[in-house]
C-alpha cells in the first residue's frame, strides 16, 4: 500500500469517527424507531424467527464467558479459575492457560478452560475485544491482506475446499497467527483427553473476528467446533464470506428444531456501528449466521432476539447501514460549513506527481490528498460522548468489557438476575 493510499484510508477512517461521534445523534431517533422489538417485524409479514430459550439462555451464558476474558491482560485470570469478574458464577471451569501477544494492533488476549459437569462438557477458548473503541474504529481501517485456508490434505474422505479470491482484515488476521500456535497446541491436547467434549469458541468485538478465524481452521481440521460471536466487525470480502457460509452451512433463517445445532452464531445489537465496519466500499462484506438483539436498553428479553436471513436482513443489524451512509453526507454537508483545519507545519507525505490526473485541476484536493487529517473536535457538540455511544457495543446481554466483581456495574446487574431467573 502506499503512503498516499495508506492516508486516503486513515482519513476515511476518521471521517467514519466523527461521523459516530457527530452523526449517529442526530438521526438516533431513526434508529431508535427500530428498536421497538420483534413485534415491528411481525406486522412487516417477516415470518416470526424468534429464537428459543434454550438459544437465549447458551447466548446470555456466552456473554457472561467472554466478558471475563477481560480479565486477561489486567488482573489476569488464574487456576483452578479464579479472577475478579465472573469466574465464580462457572464453578465447573477449569483453567488450562492464558494468553495476550501484545498491546499493538495484531493484539489478542484471551483464554482456553474447560467446562465440566453439571455444566455442558466443552472446551471453551474465550477471545477478548479491544479496551479502546477508538482504536478499534482506526484498527478497522488497516488494507485486506490475501486469505489461505487451512489444508485439510490430510484428511483423505475430505474434498478440498478453496477459497478463490479471498481477502480478510490484515489485522485480524495477524492476530491469529500470532496466536494461532498456542491456542491449538492445547485445544488438540484436550481434546485427545476429553474426547467428548465441544469445542466452543466465543468473542466480542474484535475479539469475534479472531475467533471466526480460529474457528474457520478448526473446521477444516475436522474438529467441529461452536462459534459465538457478539458485535463482531466485517471480516473479508465477498469472497471470503461465500467461503465462510460453505464451511459453516450458513444461510436462511434455520427451520424450528434446527436453530440449535447451528454451528455459528453471529450476535449484533441494534445501535452497534461495529458490525457495520470496515465499509462495504473499503470492499468487506457480511456473513450469515446472525442473531439479532432489538432492544436497545438492558436486559433483553427472549421476544427480542431473533435469527436473521442471509447476510444481508434488512430487519436486523444491516437494516442501520443506510443511516450510516446518511450521517456520512450529513457530516460531510457539516464539514462544507466549516473550516477544516490543517497543519502548515505538517510534513507532506506525496507530492502533486503522486496525485491522479483528475485530481490535479483541484489544488485543494490535492492538499487534502498531501497532509493528514485534523478533526475539528470543537466542532463536535460536547454533550455527545463517545463512551455513551458506544454502549450498544458493549451490551450484549450484560454490559461486558470490563473486570470487576460481578461484572460491569453501569449495567444494571441486579435487574439482570431478576429477569434471566424468569426465563
Amino acid at each position: 500500500m502506499t503512503i498516499m493510499a495508506f492516508g486516503e484510508v486513515l482519513t476515511v477512517t476518521f471521517v467514519v469517527l466523527s461521523m459516530l461521534l457527530y452523526g449517529m445523534c442526530s438521526t438516533a431517533s431513526l434508529i431508535f424507531s427500530r428498536a421497538s422489538g420483534a413485534s415491528a417485524y411481525g406486522q412487516s409479514g417477516r415470518i416470526d424467527s424468534t429464537v428459543s430459550h434454550e438459544t437465549f439462555a447458551s447466548l446470555e451464558e456466552l456473554s457472561r464467558i467472554v466478558d471475563i476474558s477481560y480479565c486477561v491482560g489486567s488482573t489476569g485470570v488464574h487456576k483452578p479459575f479464579q479472577c475478579l469478574s465472573r469466574c465464580n458464577e462457572f464453578p465447573g471451569f477449569e483453567l488450562i492457560t492464558t494468553w495476550s501477544t501484545g498491546p499493538l494492533l495484531s493484539d489478542s488476549c484471551g483464554y482456553i478452560a474447560l467446562s465440566h459437569f453439571p455444566r455442558a462438557k466443552r472446551i471453551i477458548v474465550a477471545f477478548r475485544g479491544t479496551y479502546s473503541i477508538a482504536d478499534t474504529i482506526i484498527d478497522l481501517s488497516a488494507y485486506p491482506q490475501a486469505y489461505v485456508p487451512y489444508d485439510p490434505n490430510y484428511r483423505d474422505d475430505k474434498e478440498l475446499l478453496r477459497c478463490h479470491n479471498c481477502t480478510v482484515h490484515a489485522g485480524f488476521l495477524t492476530s491469529w497467527l500470532n496466536t494461532r500456535p498456542t491456542i491449538l497446541e492445547h485445544v488438540s491436547a484436550a481434546r485427545k483427553q476429553y474426547r467428548d467434549y465441544k469445542v466452543t469458541l466465543v468473542g466480542h468485538s474484535l475479539g469475534g473476528a479472531v475467533a471466526t478465524l480460529a474457528g474457520l481452521e478448526m473446521q477444516m481440521r475436522g474438529w467441529e467446533p461452536q462459534v459465538t460471536t457478539f458485535g463482531e466487525p466485517k471480516i473479508g470480502n465477498k469472497e471470503f464470506v461465500k467461503f465462510l457460509n460453505e464451511v459453516f452451512k450458513l444461510g436462511t433463517v434455520p427451520p424450528s428444531g434446527d436453530a440449535e445445532k447451528l454451528q455459528y452464531r453471529r450476535v449484533t445489537h441494534v445501535n452497534d456501528p461495529v458490525p457495520l465496519l470496515p465499509l462495504e466500499e473499503w470492499g468487506y462484506e457480511m456473513h450469515a449466521g446472525e442473531i439479532f438483539i432489538s432492544k436497545a436498553v438492558l436486559p433483553p428479553s427472549v421476544s427480542d432476539v431473533i435469527f436473521c436471513d442471509g447476510d444481508k436482513d434488512a430487519h436486523c443489524i444491516s437494516g442501520e447501514q443506510s443511516n450510516m451512509r446518511a450521517m456520512l453526507r450529513e457530516i460531510k454537508l457539516n464539514a462544507a460549513k466549516h473550516m477544516w483545519r490543517y497543519s502548515v507545519t505538517d510534513q507532506v507525505v506525496s507530492t502533486e506527481s503522486d496525485i491522479p490526473p483528475s485530481a490535479m485541476d483541484s489544488r485543494s484536493h490535492a492538499e487534502m490528498q498531501q497532509k493528514p487529517l485534523r478533526l475539528p473536535w470543537n466542532f463536535i457538540p460536547s454533550r455527545y460522548r463517545l463512551w455513551e455511544l458506544f454502549f450498544a457495543h458493549r451490551d450484549y446481554f450484560w454490559r461486558i468489557g470490563l473486570c470487576v466483581p460481578g461484572g460491569d456495574p453501569t449495567g444494571k446487574e441486579e435487574n439482570h438476575h431478576q429477569t434471566y431467573q424468569r426465563i
